[in-house]
């Protein structure tokens, strides 16, 4: 999964990539509301970071131009305010949820993925492929009950798949989830990972099927 944060104060903008990361996010960066209104104009987030206060554009006016493009990506508003009135104009102005700084890192993180729960609706804590398990509570992957453990971007291609399970994901979609604005995208680079996810999951009923021309599928043998 992938995020925005938008964040002026370098040193806390690393300090909260860096644990996202940790987390097997895909973390963009920007540092004012220009850059951030550009970068949403063009690219799909999970999760919005976004901070009230920023230089020239506010982050109440990269929310509301947001959402005047029935953008309905989840925001998570930063404000060093907790008053009752900076809560309402968070709220007013479309945000999903704030946290107020300087805030706990197991508080943050657990209201990004409680975002994503409400985003994805009705989505069971545990979510099946065969033998598969994925835990979205702790974005975990298990097989034969043992936890499988991944490379960062291997677990964002099976992540991106497993949400999209019986559907088909293009390469693009892929590349999208996995690659961040500092990075130089490689369709070659998704035929590598997903051959290192089809040996993780050589002994799992869960298969990763390729459908030439238009990407891959995650699906039970069972189904096939």
């Amino acid at each position: 999964m992938k995020l925005l944060l938008v964040e002026d104060n370098a040193e806390l903008a690393h300090w909260i990539a860096n644990l996202l990361r940790c987390e097997n996010f895909a973390v963009d960066c920007v540092g004012d509301g220009e850059s951030a209104d550009r970068v949403l104009r063009t690219q799909r987030y999970d999760v919005v970071l976004l901070d009230i206060r920023l230089p020239g554009m506010d982050g109440k006016e990269v929310l509301a131009r947001l959402r005047r493009r029935s953008d309905k990506v989840p925001v998570l508003m930063l404000t060093a305010n907790g008053s009752t009135d900076d809560k309402v104009d968070c709220f007013s102005a479309g945000a999903d949820d704030y946290v107020v700084k300087p805030f706990d890192a197991r508080e943050l993180v657990a209201r990004i993925k409680a975002l994503i729960r409400r985003q994805a609706g009705e989505m069971s804590a545990c979510l099946m492929c065969g033998d598969l398990q994925y835990i979205s509570d702790t974005r975990e992957f298990l097989h034969s009950s043992q936890l499988m453990v991944l490379r960062p971007r291997e677990h964002t291609i099976l992540e991106t798949l497993m949400l999209r399970q019986g559907k088909t994901v293009s390469k693009t979609t892929l590349m999208e989830s996995m690659f961040s604005l500092n990075d130089e995208p490689s369709a070659d680079a998704i035929d590598i990972y997903i051959h290192r996810l089809r040996r993780h999951l050589s002994m799992s009923s869960a298969q990763i099927i390729t459908l030439r021309g238009l990407g891959y599928i995650l699906r039970s043998k069972d189904a096939t």
